[in-house]
């Protein structure tokens, strides 16, 4: 960008930059759904000629959005996703759409459409899911960066697999208007978009892009946003007693004296209260949306993919969800946010692990840790709870920040502090 600004590199020098890399290095990573052609003119914005990529799970006129799934081949969208509009206006030139699983549904990017997308650092491991394309193209240098979405670690998950930097914002503090699925019903207060890039400075010039106030987003509201000047940080190495891998571990360890050398207070912190708050988010996640992926698929069946139908083959054979426990999930995930922000007033910001286990060979399930085996759920409550809660966090040097609602720059402050040489 710093390049282009001062006329030593042109837009479409930079354009051709990143699709030689996508020649040479996307046959084996796979990370593209779709590549387009070069822009015409691109707006004089903060963003001007940098190539950047979104999920496949956001609206680009005319084009299909594709979320991983078969039964979507007819889609075209009639117009662009809020961040595609506002990267367009930011002068970005979005090279492509990247993979997702069907219907965003699983911690790993494979499909019919496009196959699987695989780690750059090592292909015989997952990229992760569900923005798994998106963290491949970026990790690989085949994007500068982009937008993904988090409905239970979607962006946090595969930044951490492929070691870029991924932020899931605060619900509504970048719209989520033309997103496939829709990102409205009961449960989405969990579901958000957010920036993921190689660096935490890119991180921040793509949000500060995307964010604002959007009536089209049912969860965007005017609202300013909480800066803390160096705050307390509270450390919770992992969710209560479920382990983690040694390397996910050691990166909260030194992520603490990273900070603690920045100048920052840290604290051990235990969170009272959030035992249940990845049994509640799967029910919000996978439970309640159950009966509309089944009837969407009925007849269609052998035209899905393994990463849409998992977690709805696991839940086979529980009833479909009564009014009664939907209102009973969603009072007591309200109750249990009000208690935690009680609770951070004095930690605004939490350090937690990334995830339970790093980037895990194709279809693992199982994975090792010092204590005792834990299996894909147990890994990923380091995340969920964040998007049960509805609360801003970053994932960034293999570890994951956490901070009250609206408090995105907050996070990024800090991340920069983890992350500078």
């Amino acid at each position: 960008m710093r390049l282009i600004a001062a006329g030593q590199l042109s837009p479409a020098e930079l354009w051709a930059a990143h699709r030689e890399e996508i020649e040479k290095t996307n046959p084996t990573v796979n990370a593209f759904v779709r590549l387009f052609d070069p822009p015409g003119e691109l707006a004089p914005g903060p963003l001007h000629g940098v190539p950047v990529t979104v999920k496949d799970s956001f609206d680009i006129a005319g084009y299909p959005t594709y979320c991983g799934s078969r039964l979507r081949l007819t889609h075209r969208a009639d117009r662009d996703a809020a961040v595609v509009t506002k990267l367009r206006a930011a002068g970005a030139a979005i090279l492509g759409k990247t993979n997702t699983p069907e219907f965003l549904a699983n911690y790993e990017s494979d499909n019919h459409i496009a196959g699987r997308t695989n780690n750059p650092r090592d292909l015989s491991l997952t990229a992760g899911g569900s923005s798994g394309g998106e963290a491949a193209a970026i990790a690989s240098c085949m994007s500068a960066g982009g937008v993904g979405s988090d409905g239970g670690g979607s962006v946090r998950w595969p930044a951490h697999c492929c070691g870029i930097v991924g932020l899931k914002p605060t619900p509504g503090r970048v719209s989520a208007a033309g997103h496939f699925p829709s990102i409205s019903h009961p449960g989405g207060m969990m579901g958000v978009a957010g920036p993921m890039a190689r660096t935490v400075g890119d991180v921040r010039l793509l949000f500060d892009v995307l964010k604002g106030y959007d009536t089209d987003d049912p969860f965007s509201a005017p609202v300013e946003a909480v800066r803390i000047e160096k705050p307390r940080i509270g450390v919770w190495p992992r969710f209560y007693s479920t382990p983690v891998q040694t390397e996910c571990a050691n990166a909260v360890d030194a992520a603490a004296q990273k900070l603690s050398g920045a100048g920052y207070e840290l604290v051990e912190f235990e969170p009272r209260g959030l035992e249940r708050a990845p049994n509640l988010w799967a029910f919000l996640f996978t439970e309640l949306s159950a009966p509309f992926t089944r009837e969407l698929i009925e007849g269609r069946r052998e035209e899905t993919h393994w990463t849409g139908t998992e977690f709805l083959d696991a839940i086979a054979d529980r009833p479909e969800p009564s009014g009664r426990r939907v209102v009973e999930v969603l009072a007591a995930r309200d109750a249990m946010r009000a208690s935690l922000l009680r609770q951070m007033r004095d930690y605004p910001v939490i350090l937690t692990a990334g995830a339970g286990m790093t980037a895990f060979p194709h279809r693992a399930r199982r994975f090792a840790t010092p204590e005792k085996g834990i299996g894909l759920f147990e890994g990923t409550f380091p995340l969920v709870w964040a998007n049960l809660l509805g609360l801003p966090a970053l994932a960034v040097a293999g570890a994951q920040l956490v901070g009250v609602p609206w408090s995105e720059e907050t996070l990024l402050d800090v991340g920069e502090a983890l992350s500078s040489t």
